[in-house]
């Protein structure tokens, strides 16, 4: 057993110092769980070495203070949802070994990962599991990380992994710091003209039609690719102004375009989900700056399909970009949400019409991993894969994720509605190299990615 360090309750009605109240955005998480959809991201990180069961266990079981919403489950106190903490949470009903999946090839890895995917988080405990895989078929081993969405968002996640998975670096940047935003009281925010026009450019489009809609099964099949993040980034630079955001988008598009076209599809626009991070945002009036790690908004786009040119995608994907970044899209959104919240019929209106199939076919995001690269217990981490669930009428999400000088794809789709996610995959791959391989014109000063007057980048990443 391992007691967590310096636990409190709550005494009567009040809250303990170690007692936080679920947040809005960690009540609606919450309730899209259901005997379809699961609610948790998935970090999947393979080393080159072999890891051991018990040293794992001891480490993380030393360094869960750094972290301290892994050692809280959910509960309620005065009648209030709470994030409360387990005095007798135990670290080997956390970390456990997986050794009859080390025989599998990648194809029998990626059919574990899933699996692990599907199943639930036991909501009497903390939301979180790490399945070890001590011995891979190739070599080296994997660990497979569960991580509840309402607990944590992609950022907080990685802060996490630095706070208690990654081999400590000395003289290493403090990966827990908020990413540099302006407070929420920034007048282009609450500019009641730009927040009708940010509405504008984020409501549904009823005559887009999703190709990836359907009522999901809960069943689901994973697939990985991966870019390096030097190309990536020289291809942005043929085109002024783009980021290595916009070239992300570019290569799902262009992947979209290549699976669509195979299959006979209309080659028109998919409009997709960018989810960005608003933690270096002050934190809302009468809320906890230290409650669990959910701060984020969105803004919407349409991926062109049309041409077969990575270049005019880019401009495209490029030029709508910046206006949603400069006209605060994502933060007008997130004040929007917390105002309607406040009688909840809208709140809940506003929610089912933001998730719908009309108002964006599937969700991209993107978080920024370590910058250099990391180590468990002595062996390097030779891959690390991000997957995030899907949900109804949505059979297809892609999360995005970087080590050092990588970038992998990670993709989750309902099989039933997509059978072939490795070949979508596979296409995102074709349309990466496509992209990398034009020779990248002369890059002029404006091409050099500037952060825009809100800081929000896609899933929260940071310029590159």
């Amino acid at each position: 057993m391992v007691t967590t360090p310096g636990n409190r309750t709550a005494a009567g009605t009040g809250l303990g110092p170690e007692v936080r109240r679920l947040t809005p955005e960690d009540l609606s998480i919450l309730a899209l769980e259901n005997k379809t959809v699961a609610g948790h991201w998935c970090k999947v990180v393979v080393v080159r070495g072999t890891l051991g069961l018990e040293l794992l266990r001891s480490s993380i079981a030393e360094r869960l203070s750094r972290a301290p919403e892994l050692c809280l489950r959910l509960g309620e106190v005065g009648g209030e949802p709470s994030w409360v903490p387990d005095p007798q949470l135990d670290v080997r009903a956390h970390v456990v070994e997986l050794a009859q999946a080390g025989a599998a090839d990648e194809a029998g890895f990626r059919a574990v990962v899933a699996g692990l995917f599907e199943q639930r988080l036991d909501r009497s405990r903390p939301l979180w599991r790490m399945d070890v895989i001590p011995q891979l078929a190739w070599g080296g081993s994997a660990l497979i990380w569960r991580l509840h969405h309402a607990l944590a968002d992609g950022w907080t996640a990685m802060r996490m992994a630095s706070a208690v998975l990654w081999d400590e670096q000395p003289g290493a940047p403090d990966s827990g710091r908020r990413p540099p935003m302006p407070g929420s009281a920034d007048p282009a925010v609450h500019h009641r003209l730009g927040g009708l026009r940010a509405a504008a450019r984020e409501a549904p489009q009823p005559w887009l039609r999703s190709p990836f809609t359907g009522h999901i099964d809960a069943r689901r099949a994973v697939a990985f690719t991966a870019v390096e993040l030097d190309q990536l980034r020289r291809a942005a630079g043929a085109v002024d102004g783009a980021t290595v955001n916009d070239a992300v988008l570019t290569v799902v598009a262009g992947g979209l375009r290549r699976w669509l076209e195979a299959r006979h599809g209309h080659l028109g626009k998919i409009r997709v989900k960018v989810p960005v991070s608003l933690h270096g945002l002050l934190p809302a009036p009468a809320e906890d700056a230290h409650q669990p790690g959910n701060r984020d908004s969105f803004f919407c786009l349409d991926l062109p399909l049309g041409s077969a040119d990575p270049l005019e995608r880019l401009a495209a994907i490029r030029r709508a970009t910046r206006v949603r970044k400069q006209g605060h899209d994502a933060q007008h959104l997130d004040e929007m949400m917390r105002q309607l919240a406040r009688t909840p019929r809208l709140g809940q209106f506003a929610q089912r019409v933001l998730a719908h199939p009309r108002s964006f076919a599937l969700n991209v995001s993107n978080v920024p991993g370590p910058r250099q690269p990391v180590q468990v217990l002595g062996a390097p981490v030779g891959a690390l894969h991000s997957l995030a669930e899907i949900r109804e009428h949505h059979a297809l999400r892609v999360a995005v994720i970087s080590l050092a000088g990588t970038l992998s794809f990670g993709l989750v789709a309902d099989p039933t509605l997509l059978a072939d996610v490795d070949r979508l995959a596979s296409d995102m791959h074709a349309e990466a190299a496509a992209l990398t391989a034009i020779p990248v014109r002369a890059r002029h000063a404006e091409s050099a990615e500037v952060p825009p007057a809100d800081g929000c980048q896609p899933g929260g990443t940071v310029p590159r």
